[in-house]
């Protein structure tokens, strides 16, 4: 199973430095983590994976880009602080069907 994944080249590897590109920084793969099936879409409810905790593809793979809108501006989530991921894991989505509110990610409370 490939152990890392090059950012600059976008290559999963099994060897350090990325053979590509020649990188030295990579991030470790998840155990759980796999090649994602899907065509590119936009996702309203993302998971997490139960193991390191990022954001997941409905498929399962962990190839995944989280953006999200804090105080009026789009960003992606990998460049926000610890707490304030959290606060997007956390967060509750909501509906309106048929004038009642109902939960999209199924979080109580």
């Amino acid at each position: 199973m490939p152990k890392w994944n090059c950012h600059t080249c976008k290559t999963i590897i099994e060897e350090e430095p990325c053979p590509v590109c020649g990188e030295t920084f990579l991030e470790p793969r998840c155990v759980a983590d796999h090649l994602c099936t899907c065509i590119d879409e936009i996702s309203a409810g993302l998971k997490y994976c139960p193991i390191c905790g990022k954001p997941v593809c409905p498929c399962g793979c962990h190839d995944v880009s989280q953006v999200s809108r804090v105080t009026g501006y789009l960003a992606e989530v990998s460049g926000m602080n610890m707490g304030k991921q959290q606060e997007v894991k956390d967060r509750v989505r909501n509906i309106i069907v048929n004038g009642e509110y109902r939960r999209v990610n199924g979080k109580d409370g």
